[in-house]
């Protein structure tokens, strides 16, 4: 089953062993004889790829940058891939809805995640039109991580409007690293399934790999509705996803390069009728997915100090969303419907079908140009369009379109040995306020000593509401309604209606969001006898303005830019890396202030609007990973992740994974066992989050040929 004529980059790829294939975190080291250190001696400092576009040593970034390799990934035995932020200092993940995976920095959000930059491969991976990052679909296998990279703070400068607190990056393996065939599958508590599987070859001039996973879980346990004379329910929350994708570089010239992706998605992700309360619901409205992608990059290097590429994109997402609702007759005429009673006989129920259909496509376009002038000197510019297009006929009554265009860049200049100093911004003209917005950031870095570094940051970002936020029409056309009300059949029946009117602000006009962010922070490394320690440290103080906060739902529409917040807080990563030995730790402090600046509410809706933004921010939380080689190719992980300060309770959760490797001439195989343990048995966020058993246990195999 070996691959025939490969280059020796595939050739060597494919002989690793399964689970040594991916890139290692040594592999995150810049190459010492490229980098250059504070004062010219060569040493193996981190690079970012993220945080100004720019491929920068961590002592010349302009701000805070995580770095999660694949390999550490896997090694820990995370099943999923929104569970990897909870190694991120000052992220937190929680899941609301039915079972919908949040993750934010420093909170900010519930159910709708507006403020950061999601990139897989520099294409934009989240849903403009309702501010929605979908992790369940999102078509990124674990196994093709090669790194995720999160900038912490405000990263707008560099990429744009929605990154407005951080950006996160994923950047995958590329087809060369993954020649062969490799399958794993993997089963678990709670109807956890997945299955993955690649092919992958080339030759000097062209590589590809062909990709299919499928996930699977059937969610949280159970539910409570706590009107019923039996409050625990059963509960409908999993997803059945399955992702297809393609990936390609063909080597047209020395000099010219061309990336080739593409993508598709398509499942079932679970909405529980009880859970969700789908307007008038009866059943359970699923929601069917079907989406794909299309991306290219072609890379051009004009010479050793000048370099370019030109990516265009197309995404669709396409949703499927329809239930049987039975509303109570008499109730609907009054222009407030509520669940029939199917037992009262002066009231007929109208049943009907309604829909939550929507499909949204994405165009983006990039140019990106990168200049050399000197080691001390160098320049990344570009400019960038993008089309944002949807057509609903329940969100807004047909179709339409957003547009926006930006130009961006960033100068590094480092005058002296022990200075660099970093200056960008980001000009950005959207046509969902119909203005312009120009987001700054400068930044001082001073090197203390070999390998240490100190930064000052000041920048400034701004975030625009969404389509739907701005701009909704939002309504119900009930479809094959049941007699004897047929003359419904089709007719309108507006939310700007139902709402709650002596609160709404349905159709009223939102501004932009602002952020004033100063950071303070620290980067070095120690060389012990055999290994390697790793810090960084953050203060920070942000100021938020104009925050949008409050209810979208058929009953009530509070959204306002009506909160003002200010924040500073404190964060920690260290790595300690020995032969066979990997201890990485990450504390977090998060200190914030919030008020309220609407318009004059009642004090339920102001404090609720208060709660909503902080939801998901927490006071403390943090992460602590060991990852151990052992005898005989058995390799231990352990990991504990907490953040107190949740809505219900704390978050605690330990997991462990054992892990067996078999080399043989031809092909390797790898068995593990992993155990999560909730240390908290409380549900964290809502009630419904129910685990019955503290003890998950997961087990899988793989084999690479």
């Amino acid at each position: 089953m070996a691959l025939l004529c490969i280059s020796p980059g595939v050739a060597q790829a494919q002989a690793n062993p399964v689970g040594q294939t991916e890139l290692q975190d040594d592999a995150l080291l810049a190459d010492a004889s490229a980098l250059p250190d504070a004062y010219g001696v060569q040493s193996a400092i981190p690079e970012v790829l993220t945080t100004t576009r720019l491929r920068q040593p961590k002592s010349r970034v302009p701000g805070t940058t995580s770095i999660i390799s694949g390999d550490m990934i896997r090694k820990l035995g995370i099943m999923n891939l929104v569970e990897v932020f909870r190694l991120v200092p000052g992220m937190t993940v929680n899941y609301v809805g039915s079972n919908v995976p949040v993750t934010s920095y420093h909170g900010t959000v519930h159910y709708e995640q507006r403020r950061m930059q999601v990139q897989v491969d520099g294409r934009t991976s989240y849903r403009a039109n309702l501010s929605q990052v979908e992790w369940n679909t999102m078509p990124v296998p674990l196994e093709l991580i090669e790194r995720i990279e999160i900038s912490r703070g405000p990263n707008s400068a560099a990429y744009g409007i929605n990154a407005f607190l951080g950006t996160i990056n994923i950047i995958t393996r590329a087809p060369e690293d993954s020649a062969g065939i490799e399958l794993r599958a993997i089963s678990g508590s709670r109807g956890y399934r997945r299955a993955f599987g690649s092919y992958g070859g080339g030759d000097n001039d062209y590589t590809w790999r062909l990709a299919y996973e499928k996930r699977m879980s059937d969610g949280f346990d159970e539910q409570f509705d706590t009107g019923a004379d039996d409050p625990v329910k059963p509960f409908i929350n999993g997803y059945d996803i399955n992702t297809f994708s393609y990936d390609g570089s063909l080597a047209l010239s020395p000099d010219y390069e061309l990336e080739l992706r593409a993508g598709v998605v398509e499942g079932v992700d679970e909405e529980d009728s009880l859970k969700e309360g789908k307007l008038g619901s009866a059943d359970d409205a699923n929601i069917l997915v079907d989406d794909y992608y299309l991306q290219s990059k072609l890379n051009v290097t004009t010479s050793d100090r000048h370099f370019f590429h030109i990516q265009a994109s197309f995404q669709n997402y396409k949703r499927r969303q329809r239930w049987t609702t039975c509303i109570s007759g008499n109730s609907l005429f009054a222009g407030d419907p509520e669940i029939c009673d199917l037992s009262d006989p002066n009231d007929a129920p109208v049943i009907a079908i309604l829909n939550e259909d929507i499909e949204e496509n994405r165009l983006e376009l990039e140019l990106q140009d990168t200049l050399l002038f000197s080691p001390n000197l160098k320049l990344v510019s570009g400019l960038g369009y993008r089309k944002d297009s949807y057509e609903s006929e329940t969100y807004f009554n047909g179709r339409g379109n957003n547009y926006q265009s930006r130009a961006f860049g960033n100068l590094e200049y480092s005058p002296l040995r022990w200075l660099t100093l970093n200056a960008g911004g980001n000009w950005e003209k959207t046509s969902t306020t119909d203005d312009s917005y120009f987001s700054p950031r400068i930044a001082s870095n001073f090197i203390l000593d070999d390998n240490h570094t100190l930064r000052f940051v000041f920048s400034k970002a701004v975030r625009t509401p969404d389509a739907f936020e701005q701009d909704p029409d939002w309504s119900y056309r009930p479809a094959n309604v049941a007699p004897p009300f047929e003359f419904l059949e089709g007719q309108r029946f507006l939310v700007s209606d139902l709402v709650s009117q002596g609160s709404s602000t349905y159709g009223n006009r939102l501004e932009e969001e602002r952020i004033t962010s100063r950071e303070i922070s620290y980067f070095g490394q120690y060389y012990l006898d055999e290994g390697t320690f790793t810090l960084e440290a953050r203060y920070f103080h942000d100021e938020l303005t104009d925050m949008i906060s409050g209810i979208i739902s058929t009953s009530r529409w509070t959204i306002d830019n009506n909160i003002d917040m200010d924040q500073e807080g404190f964060e920690l990563e260290g790595m300690l890396e020995y032969p066979g030995t990997r201890i990485r730790a990450t504390y977090a402090y998060l200190d914030q202030d919030t008020e309220y600046v609407g318009k004059p509410i009642s004090d339920y809706d102001r404090d609720q609007a208060i709660e909503l933004v902080g939801r998901l921010s927490v006071r403390h939380s943090g992460s602590v990973a060991l990852i151990k080689d052992l005898p005989y190719n058995v390799k231990a992980a352990t990991a504990f992740y907490w953040a107190d300060e949740f809505r219900l309770s704390q978050f605690e959760r330990a997991d462990f994974r054992l892990a067996k490797q078999v080399y043989e001439r031809n092909f390797s195989y790898e068995l593990a066992l992993t155990m999560q343990h909730y240390v908290t048995a409380k549900p964290t966020l809502s009630p419904d989050n129910k685990i019955n058993d503290q003890n998950q246990f997961f087990v899988e195999a793989g084999i690479r040929f």
